[in-house]
C-alpha cells in the first residue's frame, strides 16, 4: 500500500495518474495547502521541502521499512522502477524518457505553475 500525500494541483495529479495507470494500491492523504497543512510537523517528516506530492510506500522493493519520497519526478521514477512500467530499465531508451521527465518537472511544470499563480492568486495583476 502507498500513501499519497496530495492536493488538487498538477503535481499532485501526476502521481495519482501514475498510481492509477500502474494499478498500484494507494490511499489519498489530503494535504490542504490553502490552509498551510504542508507545514505540519508530521508532514515535514515525510516531505521536508513542505510541498506535495509525497508518498510513503509501505511495501518498498527492498522489503525494508516504509519508504518516504517527495518531489514528483523522483516519485514517478521510483514508481516506474518499482512496477517495471513506463520507464525502460536501462540503456538509451531510459534516458530518452528521463530527459522528458526532467524537462517537465524543471521547465514546463514550474512555468505553468507561475502562470497559474499570477493569473489566479496574486493580489496584484501583472
Amino acid at each position: 500500500m502507498i500513501d499519497l500525500y496530495y492536493w488538487t494541483t498538477p503535481n499532485g495529479h501526476k502521481i495519482s495518474i501514475m498510481l492509477e495507470e500502474a494499478k498500484l494500491a494507494y490511499r489519498v492523504k489530503p494535504v490542504n495547502i490553502g490552509r498551510g497543512e504542508q507545514f505540519a510537523p508530521e508532514f515535514l517528516t515525510i516531505a521536508p521541502n513542505n510541498r506535495i506530492p509525497a508518498i510513503v510506500d509501505h511495501s518498498p522493493q527492498d522489503g525494508g521499512q516504509p519508504m518516504a519520497l517527495f518531489e514528483s519526478g523522483a516519485i514517478l521514477e521510483y514508481l516506474a522502477d518499482k512496477t517495471g512500467q513506463f520507464l525502460p530499465a536501462e540503456g538509451r531508451e531510459r534516458y530518452v524518457v528521463l530527459q522528458w521527465l526532467h524537462w517537465q518537472v524543471g521547465g514546463l511544470g514550474p512555468m505553468a505553475g507561475q502562470n497559474h499563480h499570477f493569473c489566479h492568486y496574486a493580489p496584484q495583476k501583472i
